[in-house]
């Protein structure tokens, strides 16, 4: 009997009866067209019941999907607490959101995780923002947090006498192409785009301008997506952020995301619509998504913020959105002060080893006033005396008041970026907790692979970069392009030029070595040959990560998959065959190619499927034909199909 003749006695349709029987003993196929007459007399029989227990089945799925409903309402204004790393099992867990919506959420973001894979903070406080949950992080989980804590006690220890005015520092965000540092520069009439990898900032910079006998500190933070942690600093030592957005492009992910940094920062912003000379440009389209997507409402649209158009390339506009900065900073101007007459208090915002120099570090000072000579310490432990003092310009100074960005020579180990450092005496370092102090940069990804299934393909990384924000970068970025079959394993990460340490670590893990930004001697490539490891070096940071993928894809096996290429509407029947037929079409949808399979559908419903094993176009053999045009075709398969029917034609493609 025919499954749509069945159906018709039964009251339904030939898609409910695939659908809702198979639970009940009856196991029809999707693609099913007839059906045994014995089991469709039985099916008849047994119908009265049968509709009942369908009936029954349907309510208590209804009841489940609303209590799903239920459970999601709960998880608004839900407030939970997480580490800065936490697997995806955990957090399913602890945050009570359903396991295929958190994976739904990570999949939106381009993240593709499994249970026991580790997402950042960063990532689940998105994913809970998104459905109306509050995430912190845990207290006492993060340096950066116990930093604030500690600056924030030493300012309200200050006495208001004591307390002027400083400099407002304004870190500038955005999307990758946006125009940032093309901003900065024509805010400081200086070409810092030439001197950058590709026109992207690959560190945290931060300069100084005079705007109205008024100094204010800008911090340029990089654009790319693997800057995250980068760009979260950034935002966590301003006080006013400047979102960029280009005119001809709009709101794109890393909009959103830099976003999310100056809303978990707390701290008041500006928008600036870059790139209004442009063709294309359209500034009402940008006020509108960034309405619609991030709820920024225009001061003119009778919101609160000012969005203020400019053309970084042609100099346009610029001096009116600092005088924006300026009026922000004034109604906040309470907030943005300092002792200058203090022992100095600064955040690291970058470091690297200097050839000559040693460990040399970038600080911005947001206390007091750092002078040559002055000791330093990090969490009470002595770590080196200011022996030389280079304000932004690269100029020898002898000291440096509240918000100034000045670069450090003397220290005797180099901090990370995110470290709070005071000016007083602490303990003498020993050689071994140097060591201790210097090793929190180099561990990371080694134990969280430690635990890694040995079936599991891995590459053993060394990297080797001028700076430690751009080797964590590259680190978090890694992490986050891990996939079940191959997992990236970083031995060690270190800073400055590639050497004979590099070569023997490598020749013992397997392991290949990349470079960022950094030198390989002649010597050290000879050595490298001779042991047949692969070295590589970088200067942006993108084509690192693109060339770690393609390996990822090149060491992942291959599946076969179904893709559907093209459609078809039968316009005539030309011959039926035994087991085939020859028949003309219209291509509505795709193209159609030789040797292609064949589902036959009339009106939805399933009627058959063949191979497409001639293709005709103006009675000549072709092996492809595109959309709008029309074709003969001759199949092989079941001779079902009539004038108006749709045929869909797919190919098994080979997928990484």
């Amino acid at each position: 009997m025919n499954v749509s003749e069945l159906a018709r006695i039964l009251g339904i349709t030939p898609q409910e009866l695939r659908d809702d029987l198979p639970p009940f003993g009856f196991s029809i196929g999707q693609k099913a067209i007839k059906i045994n007459r014995n089991v469709a007399n039985k099916i008849i029989k047994e119908w009265p019941t049968l509709k009942k227990k369908i009936a029954y089945r349907k309510a208590e799925e209804e009841k489940k999907k609303q209590a799903e409903i239920e459970e999601k309402k709960k998880l608004i204004n839900k407030k939970i607490e997480i580490p800065s790393l936490i697997t995806v099992r955990d957090f399913v867990q602890i945050s009570g959101i359903p396991l295929n919506t958190v994976l739904s959420e990570l999949m939106k973001n381009g993240i593709f995780a499994s249970l026991n894979e580790k997402i950042d903070f960063d990532t689940a406080w998105l994913i809970g923002n998104e459905l109306g949950m509050e995430i912190k992080l845990k207290k006492g989980e993060n340096e950066e947090e116990k930093n604030d804590n500690r600056l924030k006690d030493i300012l309200e220890k200050e006495e208001d006498k004591n307390m002027i005015s400083r400099p407002p520092v304004i870190v500038i965000m955005g999307h990758v192409d946006h125009g940032k540092t093309k901003l900065l520069d024509a805010i400081r009439k200086t070409n810092v785009v030439a001197g950058e990898a590709g026109g992207i900032t690959q560190h945290i910079g931060a300069y100084q301008v005079q705007r109205k006998n008024q100094t204010i500190t800008f911090i340029d933070t990089p654009g790319h997506e693997a800057f995250t942690a980068m760009r979260s600093r950034g935002a966590k030592i301003a006080d006013i952020a400047i979102l960029v957005v280009a005119a001809d492009d709009g709101v794109k992910p890393q909009t959103v995301e830099a976003f999310r940094i100056i809303e978990a920062a707390q701290i008041p912003y500006i928008v600036a619509i870059n790139k209004i000379d442009k063709e294309g440009a359209n500034i009402d389209k940008v006020k509108q998504e960034l309405s619609s997507q991030l709820k920024i409402i225009p001061e003119d649209w009778g919101g609160n913020i000012i969005c203020s158009p400019i053309s970084a390339l042609k100099n346009e506009g610029i001096d009116e959105l600092l005088d924006m900065v300026l009026l922000t900073t004034e109604s906040m101007e309470n907030n943005i002060k300092a002792n200058p007459k203090s022992l100095a208090v600064g955040t690291i915002i970058e470091s690297h080893v200097d050839k000559g120099s040693g460990p040399v570090a970038t600080i911005l000072i947001q206390n007091g006033t750092l002078k040559f000579d002055d000791q330093l310490t990090l969490n009470g432990i002595s770590i080196g005396k200011v022996r030389k003092l280079k304000n932004y310009l690269g100029k020898e100074i002898k000291e440096a008041g509240p918000a100034s960005p000045v670069q450090i020579i003397g220290l005797k180990f180099m901090p990370k970026v995110g470290d709070l450092i005071q000016v007083g005496s602490g303990e003498k370092i020993n050689y071994k907790k140097m060591k201790a102090l210097s090793k929190r940069k180099e561990s990371g990804a080694v134990q969280q692979n430690s635990e890694q299934d040995e079936n599991v393909k891995k590459i053993n990384l060394i990297i080797k970069s001028d700076v430690l924000g751009s080797a964590e970068a590259i680190e978090e970025s890694l992490e986050k392009i891990n996939t079940e079959e191959v997992k990236i394993k970083i031995i060690r990460k270190g800073l400055g030029n590639i050497n004979e340490n590099d070569i023997k670590r490598a020749i013992d893990a397997d392991g290949e070595i990349i470079g960022f930004n950094v030198k390989t001697p002649p010597e050290i490539k000879t050595m490298a040959r001779e042991n047949n490891i692969e070295i590589k070096n970088y200067s942006i940071i993108y084509d690192l990560i693109n060339d770690i993928k393609e390996k990822i894809i090149s060491l992942t096996d291959t599946k076969k998959e179904k893709v559907e290429i093209g459609k078809l509407e039968v316009l005539a029947i030309f011959r039926n065959e035994k087991n085939g037929q020859i028949l003309g079409g219209k291509v509505i949808e795709g193209a159609i190619e030789i040797d292609s399979q064949i589902e036959i559908f009339k009106e939805n419903e399933f009627m058959g499927d063949g191979k497409l094993i001639k293709l005709q176009a103006g009675k000549q053999d072709v092996k492809i034909v595109e959309k709008g045009e029309e074709c003969g075709i001759q199949f092989k398969g079941q001779p079902v199909a009539e004038t108006g029917y749709i045929l869909k034609f797919s190919k098994e493609k080979e997928i990484k």
